[in-house]
């Protein structure tokens, strides 16, 4: 007799489900609070979510379809991206900042006809390459025309109706969202992640469960923003949703929301350790805090404040394959292999390097969906960063005898600054831009806080004259203002490689010289368009 193939056993980690399931065990529990604002219950949020769908639905959405969301933390962002993944339809945030090449490309990869967009950003459509873009549903009052695109007003996400029930069943490795992280070798890629690769993610937080309430400040086209909310939904929990990380404010909105758990990035917390310290330090509901790095200013703030600390390693296309226990004694490290997840340190030929010995970090699962199964419409990264059956994530590590990983560098061409992954492709190509410019390399260098200041190196036009403060005047509306350099530096001539390639790791070791130009110390500002939550 032929044995029948077992089913796998499938997680319950579909919004829509996890939706009902709370509305249903526990209608009044409080599910997100908003600073400022309102709060919602599982009950109200589930309602909340059902009229969104409702209105989506008119506008003709359907499973499976990309929906652009170009919205700030608050009430609208939360509930416009769970409404999207309860018809079945995928989720595309869009980092709030992104102007001029680096939203057109989204519009591009994507394709999508539909975004719901906060009022205030709109101007930045204006005179843009739209794709296939057709309609824009417009949250708040603004209003502008903009050519070949129907403005719908937000009131259609608010409609008193109920949902139609779906063409199809959500599948656990149905697309959930798509997140665009940074590019090293071109424009930056959208990152398919299915709920089970969400469910997966959400499970290495085992120390959270129904009684935490995190205090979620990453945006939520962050893929920390969205398992911030995700995670809440999973457990049972609650979240406090605010607009941005504020050190002034951290603790009041801890103390006034009883907040229990967060994520403290970069220079987050050595912003909050910088604080003078009062007798009230450890009055406070916080419980735990996860934090990358973990050097020496992470156990001087749990012995301060009185908290327990975790670290971890993630990128968006994996799944938090490293994970430590509370209050881990080794200094730098990223934590241990959690179960289900296998792990290499290889060479430039994917075989693995002696213990102690520095290499690439590879990874891959052993169950289906659970990392990233792609790049949207890019078949060259996918298979590039997929090659040889591993994920290739383009950081240096190493591991100790006892197993404990250790991040060395980027191999990639990518840097980080303030929690934001910044692409040198991109930046590059904007300064590339300008016709005075004959070449150009963009390196990280040392903050003097975390992670990397950005530094361009460029080489003129013959001929060609061109100011610091022209330069950046000329970045301002073709980048993000996190990706503005912040130091520039002039040459007669890059160094290459015989191969005429720029030798970008010898501008990168020599750091910021004596002729380095520092936006920080000429009048210029550069200031993110804030979207504060509207009252």
């Amino acid at each position: 007799m032929t044995k029948m193939p077992v089913q796998p056993l499938l997680p319950t980690c579909q919004v829509c489900d996890l939706l009902h399931l709370r509305a249903k065990q526990t209608p009044d529990r409080v599910f997100a609070m908003f600073v400022p604002g309102d709060q919602w219950s599982y009950a109200q949020t589930l309602d909340e979510v059902r009229r969104s769908a409702a209105g989506m639905q008119q506008l003709g959405v359907q499973p499976g379809e990309l929906v652009l969301v170009w919205l700030g933390n608050g009430p609208d962002a939360l509930r416009t991206m769970l409404a999207i993944n309860y018809l079945g339809a995928v989720a595309v945030p869009i980092n709030t900042a992104y102007r001029g090449a680096l939203l057109e490309h989204v519009l591009s990869n994507t394709a999508a006809s539909l975004m719901i967009c906060d009022g205030r950003l709109l101007d930045r459509l204006a005179g843009a390459q739209l794709a296939r873009l057709r309609r824009v549903v417009v949250m708040g009052p603004e209003r502008m025309d903009i050519a070949g695109v129907e403005l719908l007003g937000g009131e259609l996400l608010l409609a008193d109706s109920e949902p139609e029930p779906i063409s199809c069943e959500v599948q656990p490795w149905d697309n959930a969202v798509v997140i665009y992280t940074s590019g090293t070798t071109g424009p930056s890629k959208g990152v398919l992640s299915s709920y089970l690769h969400l469910w997966t993610t959400a499970t290495a937080f085992r120390h959270l469960d129904d009684s935490d309430r995190s205090l979620v400040s990453l945006p939520l086209y962050h893929i920390g923003g969205v398992l911030g909310y995700y995670c809440a939904l999973l457990t049972g929990g609650s979240l406090v949703l605010v607009e941005s990380f504020s050190v002034s404010r951290f603790w009041q909105v801890v103390r006034e929301y009883g907040v229990t758990s967060t994520g403290l990035l970069g220079v987050m917390l050595p912003f909050l350790l910088k604080q003078s310290p009062f007798q009230g330090d450890r009055e406070h509901s916080l419980r735990s805090v996860l934090v990358a790095p973990l050097d020496e200013g992470a156990s001087a703030f749990a012995e301060r404040f009185g908290v327990d600390i975790y670290t971890e390693y993630n990128m968006t296309e994996l799944c938090m394959p490293l994970f430590s226990e509370a209050n881990p004694g080794v200094l730098g490290t990223c934590g241990r292999l959690r179960e289900g997840v296998e792990l290499r340190i290889v060479d430039e030929h994917d075989f693995e390097v002696p213990v102690g010995a520095v290499g690439e970090l590879i990874v891959r699962s052993e169950h289906p969906w659970a990392l990233s199964h792609g790049y949207l419409n890019n078949l060259e990264a996918t298979a590039r960063a997929w090659r040889n059956g591993w994920f290739h994530t383009g950081d240096a590590f190493r591991c100790d005898a006892d197993g404990n990983y250790f991040f060395v560098d980027r191999l990639k061409d990518a840097l980080r600054r303030r929690g934001e992954n910044i692409s040198s492709f991109e930046v590059e190509a904007a300064i590339l831009a300008h016709p005075a410019v004959r070449e150009v390399a963009v390196v990280g260098v040392p903050s003097e806080v975390a992670e990397d200041e950005v530094m361009a190196v460029l080489a003129l036009a013959p001929n060609q004259e061109l100011s610091p403060e022209q330069l950046i005047e000329f970045l301002k509306p073709r980048l993000a203002d996190f990706m503005i350099p912040r130091y520039l530096r002039f040459m007669q001539e890059l160094p290459k490689t015989p191969t005429h390639k720029v030798l970008k790791h010898e501008l990168r070791g020599q750091g910021v010289t004596a002729d380095s130009w520092d936006r920080e110390g000429s009048e210029i500002v550069v200031r993110r368009q804030r979207l504060e939550v509207r009252s």
